[in-house]
């Protein structure tokens, strides 16, 4: 049963947890993800660089992401532009025994991480952020969610009927 879930609604990835990177570049994936994973029979990950943190993908979802840049213009400048970034920082990952993928040291470096790590589920992929590059992004998107609640066209509530 759990597998046609996931075959109908895909990965979901949730929540916020503290890690640490060890000194080889593993990171424990949070037991909820691994949870996730397991169900949906994944064990095949793809990391890359995304914004200022890196961002993982279940290869299935990937193989998604993909086949959506294909159906792209191929010789649009932002095709290319977006496809050459996230193709060329992406490296393949795979949980170990341990519920552990390996960070490339070249992606740690471009997303500045250290040991410490913040990992956060973003519904059909996770991110690991610096915890103070985590720490900026909350206080900067605070000010664009007040943005966007300012222009929100909210649906009326339902109409019992009464008057």
């Amino acid at each position: 049963m759990w597998k046609k879930v996931w075959q109908t609604f895909g990965l979901v990835f949730r929540g916020s947890f503290e890690h640490r990177i060890d000194p080889k570049g593993r990171l424990p994936v949070p037991a909820a993800f691994r949870r996730a994973l397991g169900k949906s029979e994944e064990a095949a990950l793809v990391v890359t660089l995304h914004d200022q943190c890196l961002a993982v993908y279940a290869a299935s979802e990937w193989s998604r992401l993909e086949q959506q840049l294909l159906s792209l213009p191929p010789f649009a400048k932002s095709t290319q532009a977006l496809s050459r970034r996230l193709a060329s920082q992406a490296a393949d990952a795979k949980l170990d025994v341990q519920g552990r993928i390996l960070l490339p040291p070249m992606l740690r470096r471009a997303a500045g991480l250290a040991s410490d790590v913040t990992v956060i589920g973003v519904l059909n992929r996770f991110e690991i952020w610096s915890p103070d590059a985590w720490a900026a992004f909350l206080r900067d998107s605070e000010q664009l969610l007040d943005d966007a609640a300012l222009n929100a066209a909210w649906p009326a509530p339902p109409s019992t009927g009464k008057t």
